[in-house]
């Protein structure tokens, strides 16, 4: 009788057991602490598979809210007030009143006209070369290798050499332009002193650094266009100049329209080279502030004079305009994708 009955208990406890498991698996699930472990280990999954990838982008997060979101909303309540560099303990609230000395301020409208100035006569010819560039680049070539990265060697120059050497070929006494335009006829330039002279020569000096850097953005877009488009043109007789305009342009128009919009942002911000070219006066542009932009008469209120309330409204400006900027991308933006 009780072998009888261990027989039968034996048999309950295999049948259990999932087929093609040992005998005793079953009850080794069931042991001491089995299923509190496997809980254990499926919360810390769940928790690994949710939290990882937040851990892995919060220290993107922690670096841009401490270097980047708080001194920007410390600069809009610095804008505010009226807080000076010697004394940031003692700050007084203005209101609005920077932001209504700008509007009156005959060197702010100055300040954006010479922007505007600069950032037109530096980008149009800086894109147009860009792009003409590109579309030789675009076909074979001995050496493209060694072309592209030429093109991308004054981008990878440091600001300082760049406007050290262009100082150089502009100075008023003993540089090469100067010395090429009296072959010509053309008597010397102040380049430093005169008003247009001195907006050409800082922006020639971002056409020189940008130009490549645009031309590999317009290639690599180019080499993405359809081979068939261009099999098509020349079948209905069209010549390069003819396929360019009609196949190469407008597939390139959200790539022109990207780098237009990045090139004015940059001309919005440009800073280093009219510093660099103006030399003790940079900072004020030159001594009657003929190529003064916003970003140096924004460290010119902040640093030199010490106005560091009306720099901050300077600085939000300046933030304005680049929201403007963006605005007006989106709009062209969709109305080009509604004609496409």
């Amino acid at each position: 009788m009780t072998s009888s009955n261990e027989a039968l208990a034996h048999s309950a406890s295999s049948a259990e057991a999932a087929p093609g498991t040992p005998p005793g698996a079953a009850r080794g699930a069931h042991g001491p602490g089995g299923p509190a472990a496997d809980s254990w280990r499926s919360r810390l999954y769940r928790w690994d598979m949710k939290g990882s990838p937040y851990a892995f982008v919060a220290p993107f997060f922690i670096l841009f809210g401490a270097f980047t979101l708080v001194p920007v909303l410390y600069t809009a309540w610095y804008s505010l007030h009226n807080v000076q560099l010697s004394s940031l303990d003692h700050q007084t609230w203005t209101g609005l009143d920077n932001y209504k000395n700008l509007l009156s301020s005959d060197f702010f409208w100055n300040a954006l006209k010479n922007t505007f100035t600069i950032g037109v006569i530096s980008t149009v010819p800086q894109l147009l070369a860009a792009l003409g560039l590109a579309h030789l680049l675009n076909y074979r070539l001995r050496g493209s290798t060694v072309w592209r990265v030429v093109m991308l060697t004054p981008y990878a120059t440091s600001v300082a050499a760049a406007t050290l050497v262009f100082t150089l070929l502009y100075s008023w006494d003993g540089g090469m332009i100067n010395w090429l335009l009296h072959f010509v006829g053309v008597g010397p330039v102040n380049w430093r002193e005169s008003d247009w002279g001195s907006q050409f020569a800082v922006s020639s000096i971002v056409v020189w650094r940008w130009t490549g850097y645009n031309a590999l953005i317009y290639l690599a877009a180019m080499q993405a266009i359809p081979a068939d488009l261009y099999e098509s043109a020349a079948l209905d007789g069209a010549n390069r100049w003819q396929q360019f305009r009609h196949v190469t342009v407008p597939q390139l128009r959200p790539t022109i329209l990207f780098t237009v919009v990045v090139s004015t942002i940059g001309a919005t911000q440009l800073f280093g080279e009219p510093l660099l070219f103006g030399g003790v006066s940079g900072s004020k542009g030159g001594s009657e502030h003929q190529y003064q932009t916003l970003g140096l008469y924004m460290y010119d209120q902040g640093w030199i004079v010490g106005n560091l309330g009306k720099a901050s409204a300077i600085a939000w400006s300046m933030f304005l305009i680049l929201l403007i900027i963006a605005a007006v991308n989106l709009l062209l933006t969709r109305r080009l994708r509604k004609s496409q």
